[in-house]
């Protein structure tokens, strides 16, 4: 079980997780008409690194405004949690008409998966003041959301965030896996 903090802290920090963040699938515009296709996601984790994300807070929201933007983040990386059991049935994203592999909770596949020993997967058991179910982070469906947006909707959408010593496994097990050989 990891631990969590339930402090809102004025910045977003890596290791927190938000509710209802939406993701931008595509944007088309035929005669005049403009389609903003969107997923909306339960719950993401940022991802992002914390010393960036503490930079970009400090010199785009310090008083008085800091003039050198090289610090400032157009985005933040984050990835959402999904609910094991659905994972587990490769339901998981179904409400968007995808079937996913089924993996194997009572097999090798499960049981590596819940030990954090698969690569691709980070699993979060979560304290029971949190009313978040046991959840993955699959690293293969990382996004960005805007920065200033994320920061703006914070005091409605923040839930928790990961303690350090969690916090810090998942973003190695994250660069890890982005980092990996790919094999054809």
């Amino acid at each position: 079980m990891i631990q969590v903090k339930h402090e809102n802290e004025p910045r977003i920090t890596q290791g927190d997780i938000y509710k209802n963040v939406e993701f931008i699938e595509h944007i088309t515009e035929e005669n005049g008409n403009v389609e903003v296709s969107k997923v909306v996601f339960p719950y993401v984790v940022v991802l992002t690194q914390d010393c960036d994300l503490a930079q970009d807070f400090t010199f785009r929201w310090s008083d008085p405004p800091k003039k050198n933007h090289d610090k400032w983040l157009f985005s933040v990386l984050v990835a959402p949690l999904y609910n094991l059991e659905q994972l587990y049935n490769g339901q998981h994203l179904s409400e968007l008409q995808m079937t996913m592999a089924s993996i194997s909770r009572s097999k090798t596949p499960g049981k590596n998966l819940v030990q954090n020993e698969t690569p691709r997967y980070h699993y979060l058991n979560f304290p029971d003041d949190v009313a978040i179910v046991p959840s993955v982070v699959d690293f293969k469906h990382y996004f960005s959301v805007n920065v200033v947006q994320l920061k703006q909707q914070k005091s409605e959408k923040f839930v928790c965030q990961i303690a350090e010593l969690y916090r810090e496994h998942l973003s190695h097990r994250f660069s890890s896996y982005l980092s990996r050989i790919g094999l054809p």
